[in-house]
Protein backbone atom coordinates (compact mmCIF):
# COMPACT_ATOMS: atom_id res chain seq x y z
CA UNK A 1 0.00 0.00 0.00
CA UNK A 2 2.78 2.21 0.66
CA UNK A 3 4.48 1.66 -2.47
CA UNK A 4 1.48 2.17 -4.46
CA UNK A 5 0.63 5.79 -2.72
CA UNK A 6 4.32 6.29 -3.93
CA UNK A 7 3.45 6.13 -6.78
CA UNK A 8 0.64 7.81 -6.95
CA UNK A 9 1.63 11.01 -4.92
CA UNK A 10 4.86 10.88 -7.51
CA UNK A 11 2.40 10.88 -10.34
CA UNK A 12 0.48 13.40 -9.01
CA UNK A 13 3.14 16.01 -8.16
CA UNK A 14 4.75 15.75 -11.46
CA UNK A 15 1.02 16.32 -12.85
CA UNK A 16 0.90 19.33 -11.21
CA UNK A 17 4.01 20.99 -12.30
CA UNK A 18 4.93 19.39 -15.77
CA UNK A 19 2.53 22.38 -17.57
CA UNK A 20 3.98 25.06 -15.99
CA UNK A 21 7.50 23.36 -16.54
CA UNK A 22 7.08 22.89 -20.00
CA UNK A 23 5.56 26.83 -20.90
CA UNK A 24 8.68 28.16 -18.05
CA UNK A 25 11.78 26.16 -20.39
CA UNK A 26 9.80 27.64 -23.47
CA UNK A 27 10.16 31.01 -21.88
CA UNK A 28 13.64 30.36 -20.92
CA UNK A 29 15.08 29.62 -24.47
CA UNK A 30 12.89 32.47 -26.06
CA UNK A 31 15.24 34.91 -23.77
CA UNK A 32 18.25 32.87 -24.26
CA UNK A 33 17.99 33.08 -27.97
CA UNK A 34 16.15 36.41 -28.48
CA UNK A 35 17.47 38.38 -25.65
CA UNK A 36 21.39 38.97 -26.57
CA UNK A 37 24.14 39.01 -24.08
CA UNK A 38 25.39 42.09 -24.61
CA UNK A 39 22.03 43.68 -23.41
CA UNK A 40 22.64 41.97 -19.87
CA UNK A 41 26.65 43.25 -19.76
CA UNK A 42 24.98 46.87 -20.81
CA UNK A 43 22.86 46.95 -17.54
CA UNK A 44 25.34 45.22 -15.16
CA UNK A 45 28.64 47.14 -16.16
CA UNK A 46 27.85 50.04 -14.65
CA UNK A 47 29.75 50.99 -11.61
CA UNK A 48 27.15 52.88 -9.44
CA UNK A 49 23.84 51.95 -7.27
CA UNK A 50 21.50 51.60 -10.26
CA UNK A 51 23.23 48.96 -11.92
CA UNK A 52 23.01 46.69 -8.21
CA UNK A 53 19.31 47.02 -8.84
CA UNK A 54 19.58 45.84 -12.86
CA UNK A 55 21.57 42.87 -11.84
CA UNK A 56 18.82 41.28 -9.41
CA UNK A 57 16.18 42.62 -12.11
CA UNK A 58 17.78 41.26 -15.01
CA UNK A 59 18.49 37.59 -13.53
CA UNK A 60 15.18 36.72 -11.46
CA UNK A 61 13.86 35.71 -15.15
CA UNK A 62 17.17 33.75 -16.25
CA UNK A 63 17.00 30.29 -15.50
CA UNK A 64 20.77 29.99 -14.28
CA UNK A 65 21.50 26.97 -11.20
CA UNK A 66 23.88 28.01 -8.77
CA UNK A 67 27.11 26.27 -10.93
CA UNK A 68 25.39 27.71 -14.10
CA UNK A 69 25.28 31.53 -12.63
CA UNK A 70 29.02 31.47 -11.43
CA UNK A 71 30.91 31.43 -15.20
CA UNK A 72 27.87 34.10 -16.40
CA UNK A 73 29.03 35.94 -13.57
CA UNK A 74 32.91 35.95 -14.40
CA UNK A 75 31.87 36.33 -17.94
CA UNK A 76 30.46 39.40 -17.03
CA UNK A 77 33.02 40.62 -14.72
CA UNK A 78 35.59 40.40 -17.57
CA UNK A 79 33.07 42.75 -19.54
CA UNK A 80 34.07 45.10 -16.42
CA UNK A 81 30.82 44.89 -14.54
CA UNK A 82 31.15 46.03 -11.24
CA UNK A 83 30.98 43.74 -7.81
CA UNK A 84 28.41 45.07 -6.21
CA UNK A 85 26.44 44.00 -9.65
CA UNK A 86 27.91 40.46 -9.94
CA UNK A 87 26.84 39.71 -5.87
CA UNK A 88 23.35 41.15 -6.61
CA UNK A 89 23.18 38.89 -9.91
CA UNK A 90 24.48 35.69 -7.85
CA UNK A 91 22.31 35.99 -5.11
CA UNK A 92 19.16 36.34 -6.63
CA UNK A 93 18.88 34.50 -10.30
CA UNK A 94 19.55 31.28 -8.56
CA UNK A 95 16.76 31.42 -6.62
CA UNK A 96 14.18 31.73 -9.18
CA UNK A 97 14.08 31.45 -13.09
CA UNK A 98 11.04 31.77 -15.18
CA UNK A 99 9.94 27.82 -15.07
CA UNK A 100 10.58 28.08 -11.28
CA UNK A 101 8.28 30.48 -10.99
CA UNK A 102 5.63 29.07 -12.94
CA UNK A 103 6.03 25.82 -11.08
CA UNK A 104 5.92 27.67 -7.54
CA UNK A 105 2.76 29.16 -8.35
CA UNK A 106 1.90 25.54 -9.97
CA UNK A 107 2.50 23.65 -6.31
CA UNK A 108 2.37 26.51 -3.63
CA UNK A 109 -0.06 29.21 -4.85
CA UNK A 110 0.21 32.61 -5.94
CA UNK A 111 1.53 33.66 -2.98
CA UNK A 112 4.57 32.26 -2.62
CA UNK A 113 5.13 32.53 -6.46
CA UNK A 114 4.64 36.37 -5.42
CA UNK A 115 6.63 36.38 -2.09
CA UNK A 116 9.98 34.42 -3.65
CA UNK A 117 11.03 36.92 -6.84
CA UNK A 118 10.18 39.42 -4.32
CA UNK A 119 12.65 38.10 -1.50
CA UNK A 120 15.50 37.60 -4.27
CA UNK A 121 15.31 40.90 -5.91
CA UNK A 122 15.61 42.61 -2.55
CA UNK A 123 18.15 40.30 -0.93
CA UNK A 124 20.20 40.66 -4.16
CA UNK A 125 20.11 44.28 -4.19
CA UNK A 126 20.83 44.58 -0.26
CA UNK A 127 23.73 41.78 -1.11
CA UNK A 128 25.10 43.91 -3.85
CA UNK A 129 25.24 47.23 -1.76
CA UNK A 130 26.89 45.42 1.33
CA UNK A 131 29.38 44.44 -1.33
CA UNK A 132 30.33 48.00 -2.77
CA UNK A 133 30.18 49.16 0.59
CA UNK A 134 32.54 46.48 2.37
CA UNK A 135 34.48 44.71 -0.94
CA UNK A 136 36.84 46.68 -2.96
CA UNK A 137 36.64 47.04 -6.37
CA UNK A 138 39.81 45.69 -8.35
CA UNK A 139 40.80 47.47 -11.26
CA UNK A 140 38.57 46.00 -14.10
CA UNK A 141 40.94 43.80 -15.52
CA UNK A 142 42.14 44.24 -19.02
CA UNK A 143 40.53 41.15 -20.48
CA UNK A 144 38.51 42.70 -23.04
CA UNK A 145 34.91 40.38 -23.43
CA UNK A 146 35.01 37.36 -25.72
CA UNK A 147 32.70 37.29 -28.31
CA UNK A 148 30.18 34.52 -28.30
CA UNK A 149 30.40 32.34 -30.73
CA UNK A 150 26.59 32.24 -33.02
CA UNK A 151 24.69 29.33 -32.91
CA UNK A 152 23.38 27.65 -35.80
CA UNK A 153 20.22 26.79 -37.07
CA UNK A 154 16.93 28.01 -37.19
CA UNK A 155 15.94 30.22 -34.25
CA UNK A 156 12.89 28.27 -33.75
CA UNK A 157 15.05 25.27 -33.67
CA UNK A 158 16.99 26.93 -31.13
CA UNK A 159 14.99 27.66 -28.54
CA UNK A 160 13.41 24.45 -28.59
CA UNK A 161 16.53 22.87 -28.30
CA UNK A 162 17.70 25.38 -25.34
CA UNK A 163 13.90 24.48 -23.75
CA UNK A 164 13.82 20.59 -23.82
CA UNK A 165 17.26 19.34 -24.55
CA UNK A 166 20.09 22.27 -22.87
CA UNK A 167 18.15 22.87 -19.89
CA UNK A 168 16.68 19.34 -18.95
CA UNK A 169 20.43 17.96 -19.70
CA UNK A 170 21.57 20.24 -17.27
CA UNK A 171 18.69 20.22 -14.39
CA UNK A 172 17.20 17.16 -15.50
CA UNK A 173 18.44 14.85 -12.63
CA UNK A 174 17.94 17.04 -9.99
CA UNK A 175 14.24 17.78 -10.94
CA UNK A 176 13.85 14.31 -10.78
CA UNK A 177 15.64 13.85 -7.22
CA UNK A 178 13.49 16.85 -5.82
CA UNK A 179 9.89 15.33 -7.21
CA UNK A 180 10.89 11.78 -5.19
CA UNK A 181 12.47 13.35 -2.44
CA UNK A 182 8.70 15.19 -2.27
CA UNK A 183 7.22 11.69 -2.81
CA UNK A 184 8.93 10.31 -0.28
CA UNK A 185 8.42 12.81 2.52
CA UNK A 186 4.74 12.13 1.67
CA UNK A 187 4.78 9.10 2.18
CA UNK A 188 7.51 8.31 4.64
CA UNK A 189 6.90 11.65 7.16
CA UNK A 190 4.71 11.19 9.79
CA UNK A 191 1.94 14.03 10.10
CA UNK A 192 3.30 14.98 13.52
CA UNK A 193 7.04 15.02 12.97
CA UNK A 194 7.15 18.76 12.36
CA UNK A 195 4.47 19.88 14.49
CA UNK A 196 6.29 18.26 17.42
CA UNK A 197 8.29 21.34 17.29
CA UNK A 198 6.07 23.68 15.53
CA UNK A 199 6.13 25.82 18.24
CA UNK A 200 9.79 26.37 17.96
CA UNK A 201 9.33 27.94 13.88
CA UNK A 202 12.70 29.62 14.24
CA UNK A 203 14.61 26.00 15.10
CA UNK A 204 12.87 25.13 11.72
CA UNK A 205 14.61 27.72 10.22
CA UNK A 206 18.09 26.77 11.04
CA UNK A 207 17.04 22.76 10.74
CA UNK A 208 16.51 23.78 6.99
CA UNK A 209 19.57 26.56 6.56
CA UNK A 210 21.95 23.95 7.64
CA UNK A 211 20.99 20.95 4.80
CA UNK A 212 20.43 23.48 2.80
CA UNK A 213 23.37 25.84 2.20
CA UNK A 214 25.80 23.17 1.34
CA UNK A 215 23.89 20.80 -0.73
CA UNK A 216 23.04 21.48 -4.33
CA UNK A 217 19.39 21.94 -5.19
CA UNK A 218 18.26 24.07 -8.28
CA UNK A 219 15.38 26.57 -7.70
CA UNK A 220 12.60 24.14 -9.40
CA UNK A 221 13.87 21.11 -7.82
CA UNK A 222 13.06 22.51 -4.69
CA UNK A 223 9.63 23.19 -4.55
CA UNK A 224 8.09 20.09 -4.56
CA UNK A 225 9.90 19.12 -1.60
CA UNK A 226 9.42 22.45 0.26
CA UNK A 227 5.99 22.01 -0.78
CA UNK A 228 6.03 18.37 0.35
CA UNK A 229 7.48 19.17 4.01
CA UNK A 230 4.49 21.97 4.34
CA UNK A 231 2.06 19.43 4.05
CA UNK A 232 3.71 18.03 7.15
CA UNK A 233 3.62 21.20 9.39
CA UNK A 234 6.76 22.53 8.14
CA UNK A 235 6.18 26.74 8.85
CA UNK A 236 5.99 28.63 5.38
CA UNK A 237 9.00 30.76 6.67
CA UNK A 238 11.16 27.63 7.01
CA UNK A 239 9.92 26.53 3.64
CA UNK A 240 10.66 29.86 1.90
CA UNK A 241 13.87 29.40 3.55
CA UNK A 242 14.49 26.23 1.54
CA UNK A 243 13.64 28.08 -1.73
CA UNK A 244 15.84 30.76 -1.00
CA UNK A 245 19.02 29.27 0.20
CA UNK A 246 19.02 25.74 -1.28
CA UNK A 247 18.93 27.33 -4.73
CA UNK A 248 21.13 30.68 -3.86
CA UNK A 249 24.83 28.57 -2.75
CA UNK A 250 26.17 25.01 -2.47
CA UNK A 251 29.80 23.92 -1.50
CA UNK A 252 30.84 24.28 -5.10
CA UNK A 253 30.19 27.66 -5.83
CA UNK A 254 31.34 28.81 -2.02
CA UNK A 255 34.94 27.68 -3.24
CA UNK A 256 34.46 29.21 -6.93
CA UNK A 257 33.37 32.37 -5.76
CA UNK A 258 36.00 32.52 -3.20
CA UNK A 259 38.94 31.74 -5.54
CA UNK A 260 37.28 33.68 -8.63
CA UNK A 261 36.06 37.04 -6.10
CA UNK A 262 37.73 36.61 -3.07
CA UNK A 263 37.32 35.81 0.69
CA UNK A 264 35.66 39.23 1.44
CA UNK A 265 33.24 38.84 -1.21
CA UNK A 266 32.54 35.73 -0.57
CA UNK A 267 31.10 36.33 3.50
CA UNK A 268 29.27 39.38 2.34
CA UNK A 269 27.41 36.90 -0.29
CA UNK A 270 27.23 33.63 1.85
CA UNK A 271 26.39 35.71 5.23
CA UNK A 272 23.94 37.75 2.81
CA UNK A 273 21.78 34.88 1.85
CA UNK A 274 22.01 33.11 5.03
CA UNK A 275 20.68 36.52 6.85
CA UNK A 276 17.53 37.72 4.60
CA UNK A 277 16.81 34.13 4.35
CA UNK A 278 16.02 34.35 7.82
CA UNK A 279 14.77 37.80 8.08
CA UNK A 280 12.10 37.04 4.98
CA UNK A 281 11.15 33.65 6.69
CA UNK A 282 10.45 35.05 10.38
CA UNK A 283 8.62 38.16 8.85
CA UNK A 284 6.72 35.35 6.61
CA UNK A 285 5.63 33.53 9.82
CA UNK A 286 4.54 36.54 11.83
CA UNK A 287 2.30 38.18 8.27
CA UNK A 288 -0.01 35.18 9.29
CA UNK A 289 -0.72 34.46 5.65
CA UNK A 290 -2.38 31.16 4.77
CA UNK A 291 -1.02 29.27 1.77
CA UNK A 292 -3.04 26.62 -0.46
CA UNK A 293 -0.26 24.36 -0.68
CA UNK A 294 -0.22 21.98 -4.33
CA UNK A 295 -3.56 23.24 -4.96
CA UNK A 296 -7.14 23.76 -3.56
CA UNK A 297 -7.86 20.05 -3.47
CA UNK A 298 -4.42 19.07 -2.74
CA UNK A 299 -4.59 16.09 -4.80
CA UNK A 300 -1.19 15.16 -4.75
CA UNK A 301 -0.49 14.81 -1.02
CA UNK A 302 -3.89 13.50 0.07
CA UNK A 303 -4.06 10.19 2.13
CA UNK A 304 -6.18 8.79 -1.37
CA UNK A 305 -4.30 10.84 -4.17
CA UNK A 306 -6.45 11.28 -6.90
CA UNK A 307 -5.56 10.36 -10.62
CA UNK A 308 -4.91 13.66 -12.50
CA UNK A 309 -6.98 14.42 -15.61
CA UNK A 310 -6.20 14.01 -19.07
CA UNK A 311 -4.30 17.43 -20.21
CA UNK A 312 -1.74 17.14 -17.34
CA UNK A 313 -1.43 13.77 -17.85
CA UNK A 314 -0.25 14.14 -21.55
CA UNK A 315 1.95 17.40 -20.11
CA UNK A 316 3.83 14.83 -17.21
CA UNK A 317 4.27 12.41 -20.28
CA UNK A 318 5.64 14.67 -22.58
CA UNK A 319 7.67 16.15 -19.40
CA UNK A 320 9.24 12.74 -18.49
CA UNK A 321 9.94 11.19 -22.64
CA UNK A 322 12.73 14.55 -22.81
CA UNK A 323 13.89 14.44 -18.94
CA UNK A 324 14.66 10.40 -20.39
CA UNK A 325 16.40 11.62 -23.53
CA UNK A 326 18.01 14.35 -21.96
CA UNK A 327 19.59 12.31 -19.58
CA UNK A 328 20.25 9.31 -21.88
CA UNK A 329 22.02 11.62 -24.04
CA UNK A 330 24.14 13.29 -21.64
CA UNK A 331 25.20 9.78 -20.44
CA UNK A 332 26.10 8.08 -23.33
CA UNK A 333 28.18 11.16 -24.36
CA UNK A 334 30.31 10.48 -20.98
CA UNK A 335 31.93 7.14 -23.59
CA UNK A 336 32.13 8.78 -26.66
CA UNK A 337 35.87 9.05 -26.89
CA UNK A 338 36.73 12.98 -28.85
CA UNK A 339 39.03 12.32 -31.80
CA UNK A 340 40.79 15.12 -33.71
CA UNK A 341 39.15 15.59 -36.94
CA UNK A 342 42.95 16.95 -38.41
CA UNK A 343 46.22 17.82 -37.22
CA UNK A 344 45.28 21.21 -36.47
CA UNK A 345 42.26 20.18 -33.83
CA UNK A 346 43.37 19.10 -30.19
CA UNK A 347 41.45 17.72 -27.61
CA UNK A 348 42.01 19.12 -24.08
CA UNK A 349 41.00 17.56 -20.60
CA UNK A 350 38.84 19.78 -18.75
CA UNK A 351 36.89 19.70 -14.86
CA UNK A 352 34.58 21.63 -13.19
CA UNK A 353 32.48 21.98 -16.06
CA UNK A 354 28.70 20.99 -14.84
CA UNK A 355 26.39 22.19 -17.29
CA UNK A 356 25.95 23.97 -21.03
CA UNK A 357 26.83 27.35 -19.30
CA UNK A 358 30.01 26.16 -18.20
CA UNK A 359 30.28 24.73 -21.40
CA UNK A 360 29.49 27.98 -23.36
CA UNK A 361 32.20 29.96 -20.65
CA UNK A 362 34.86 27.60 -21.63
CA UNK A 363 34.29 28.14 -25.31
CA UNK A 364 33.89 31.86 -24.85
CA UNK A 365 37.10 32.47 -23.13
CA UNK A 366 39.17 29.94 -25.26
CA UNK A 367 37.70 31.38 -28.45
CA UNK A 368 39.11 34.98 -27.95
CA UNK A 369 42.69 33.36 -28.21
CA UNK A 370 44.90 34.11 -31.26
CA UNK A 371 45.20 30.86 -33.44
CA UNK A 372 42.18 29.21 -32.35
CA UNK A 373 39.82 29.11 -35.23
CA UNK A 374 36.64 26.99 -33.68
CA UNK A 375 36.84 25.29 -30.22
CA UNK A 376 33.47 22.50 -28.47
CA UNK A 377 33.26 22.02 -24.76
CA UNK A 378 31.61 18.86 -23.08
CA UNK A 379 30.99 19.00 -19.75
CA UNK A 380 30.08 15.49 -19.43
CA UNK A 381 32.93 14.20 -21.55
CA UNK A 382 35.09 16.80 -19.41
CA UNK A 383 36.59 18.33 -22.64
CA UNK A 384 37.28 20.61 -24.60
CA UNK A 385 38.03 20.76 -28.86
CA UNK A 386 40.41 23.01 -30.01
CA UNK A 387 40.85 23.75 -33.73
CA UNK A 388 43.88 26.30 -34.54
CA UNK A 389 47.42 26.32 -33.88
CA UNK A 390 46.70 27.94 -30.55
CA UNK A 391 49.32 26.98 -27.90
CA UNK A 392 48.46 24.54 -25.13
CA UNK A 393 50.03 27.32 -22.68
CA UNK A 394 47.58 29.92 -24.24
CA UNK A 395 44.31 27.80 -23.81
CA UNK A 396 45.57 26.74 -20.16
CA UNK A 397 45.62 30.72 -19.47
CA UNK A 398 42.12 30.80 -20.97
CA UNK A 399 40.48 28.02 -19.23
CA UNK A 400 41.89 28.97 -15.97
CA UNK A 401 40.70 32.88 -16.02
CA UNK A 402 37.35 31.46 -16.59
CA UNK A 403 37.34 29.35 -13.65
CA UNK A 404 38.05 26.01 -14.98
CA UNK A 405 40.79 23.12 -14.04
CA UNK A 406 42.68 22.75 -17.29
CA UNK A 407 44.37 19.08 -17.22
CA UNK A 408 46.54 19.21 -20.81
CA UNK A 409 45.82 17.44 -23.70
CA UNK A 410 44.27 14.13 -23.87
CA UNK A 411 45.92 10.62 -24.57
CA UNK A 412 45.18 8.89 -27.16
Amino acid sequence: MEIQNFWLSLLNVVCEMAPYLLLGFLIAGLLHVFVPRTFYAHYLSRDNKLSVFWAALIGIPLPLCSCGVIPTAVGLRNERASKGAIASFLIATPQTGIDSILATFSLMGLGFAVIRPTAALIAGVCGGLLVNRFVADDPADALGAASCSVESGHPLWRVLRYAYYDMLRDIGLRLVVGLVVAALIQVAIPDAFFLSFGHQPLLQMLVILAVAVPMYICSTGSIPVAAALMMKGLSPGAALVMLMAGPAVNLASILVIRKSLGNRFTWVYLLTIIGFSLLFGVLLNASGLEFDVMGATADCCSAVPAVPGTFKLICATVLTLLILFALTMKFFSRFRKEQPADPDTTVYRVDDMHCSHCEAAVVRAVEGIEGVTSAKASASAHTLTVKGPATEEAVRRAVESAGYTFRGAQSE
